[in-house]
């Protein structure tokens, strides 16, 4: 029954907010309170919510502070060179600037955190989605995507994961599996390629040129953490509104227009996406804060402090040292305080679900009806039947509760027939570029968040092209005799 109505409480979520009947943060919190009354536990729903709250308090706390450091980085212009780089090579072409924000967001993932990846990468490429009248699901996808395969470094969670939960080097889990990972990236790549064609022959936009000639009016956006800083980007008004794109993509994703204005001086290429003249710039602490990002994220690999820490010292060092003054600093706060709490809101909000998900027992019993439904006859096949089940499994529940309750119990199964668990260990990261746009990761709140584009819309849009990015994954390992 426990598992029935797990299947059922997931199922519901999903549709409910693919369907826009329910918001992200109304359907996290209410279904599971209604399927805890269901299941006959419903006095013990304040424990179990207490419970998942406590597991994703640091996550939430991180994610705050993160919004704020990265924020402020973005205002004070330490992103603005990269975004410079992207832009020059992206021109205003969509097949470019769809394979130039996988190319970003897998750069950027070698942090190992989705979360910063996420800010990053809108933050860079928002601007010109928003000028073109791209699909704003298809960036989050891209990105979401990217971000999955990198996840699988070491230091990115699920490989230390799966070399703790059956006693493995982590490096003897991940160093194999890169050449199975690169076709998975090369594929993203290659899928950004075609999806950008199809922006390309959507928009009938292929060159600058073309769009200043038909450009008559400018607005310009705020853009910095998700919309929150000062830089500008000038905007066509005009423009044909996309009917959709790659299974349910469209120009209804795109976001409403904030601060309207008249355009900037344009640069060599004609226009400005971060304003080079914006009051929160401070070029001569351009080294500094290059150097407490790169600190920041040398700690985090080591692991030098846990990460909240880590981004509750950054976050006041970077408004200490930049903004000095105490309005300047309110006002910094206050321009990315929308971001901070929308973000902090969905993971307090998915706490409710995991808290009732894992209280009620339904994962445990959701996860051994997966394993019992195996047939005997796959056994020698276990690496295999686990890349599968990756997908769903680390897409329905945690990471946590994938590699530390599930993964045992299918390495176990597999040793019985001669599959060593090093196989299974590989085969279980499989599923990562899937995961990654799972409800139950916070990270994901951040990319729809900043980018503005509804949560259904981005699950219609990715759940298929990074399920077939898990399946290329396999193939390849299973090609190279990895897995």
């Amino acid at each position: 029954m426990l598992t029935i109505l797990g299947f059922a409480m997931i199922a519901t979520f999903l549709v409910l907010i693919m369907m826009k009947k329910m918001s992200p943060i109304a359907a996290l919190v209410l279904i599971p309170a209604l399927f805890c009354v269901f299941v006959g536990k419903g006095a013990h729903l304040g424990d179990y919510v207490l419970d998942g709250v406590t597991d994703l308090a640091p996550t939430a706390a991180m994610l705050m502070f993160a919004i704020v450091y990265f924020g402020v980085m973005i205002d004070v212009g330490l992103f603005d060179p990269i975004v410079r780089g992207i832009l020059k090579f992206c021109k205003a072409d969509p097949m470019r600037i769809v394979v130039g924000t996988a190319v970003l967001a897998a750069i950027v993932s070698l942090d190992g955190d989705g979360s910063t990846t996420f800010m990053i990468t809108v933050s860079a490429m928002y601007p010109l989605y928003k000028r073109l009248k791209m699909s704003l699901v298809v960036m989050t996808g891209v990105a979401a995507m990217a971000n999955g395969v990198m996840n699988t470094l070491p230091w990115g969670g699920p490989t230390a994961r799966a070399a703790t939960a059956l006693k493995l080097d982590a490096s003897d889990i991940f160093v194999p599996m890169i050449p199975a990972l690169l076709v998975g990236l090369l594929f993203v790549f290659v899928l950004s390629y075609v999806l950008g064609v199809r922006e390309r022959r959507r928009l009938g936009v292929l060159t600058l040129d073309d769009v200043l000639e038909e450009e008559k009016e400018t607005e310009t956006v705020l853009v910095g953490a998700g919309g929150s800083a000062d830089g500008k980007v000038s905007m066509r008004k005009g423009g044909t509104a996309g009917a959709g794109v790659a299974g349910g993509a469209g120009s209804g994703t795109d976001a409403p227009e904030e601060d309207k204005g008249s355009a900037d001086s344009g640069d060599d290429d004609g226009f400005q996406v971060l304003d080079p003249d914006r009051a929160t710039l401070r070029p001569k602490l351009y080294w500094f804060n290059a150097l407490l990002t790169v600190s920041l994220l040398t700690a985090m690999i080591m692991e030098w402090l846990p990460i909240p820490v880590l981004f509750l010292i950054g976050a006041a060092l970077a408004l200490s040292v930049n903004f000095p003054h105490i309005p300047d600093q309110k006002a910094r706060l206050a321009a990315h305080a929308d971001n901070v709490l929308n973000v902090s809101g969905m993971v307090f909000a998915a706490a409710v679900f995991t808290g009732v998900l894992q209280g009620t027992g339904m994962v445990d019993h959701m996860a051994r009806w997966m394993v019992d439904v195996i047939p005997g006859s796959m056994g020698p096949h276990m690496a295999l039947v686990t890349g599968v089940l990756s997908l769903p499994l680390t897409y329905f529940m945690s990471n946590d509760g994938f590699y530390f309750g599930v993964l045992p119990v299918l390495a176990e199964a597999g040793a019985a027939h001669g599959v060593t668990p090093l196989e299974m260990a590989r085969a279980s990261l499989v599923g990562q570029p899937l995961h990654m746009s799972s409800p139950l990761v916070p990270a994901v709140y951040v990319l729809v968040g900043m980018a503005k584009v509804e949560f259904g819309d981005h699950t219609k849009f990715v759940v298929k092209w990074a399920a077939l990015t898990c399946l290329v994954i396999l193939g390849a390992g299973m090609l190279f005799g990895i897995i």
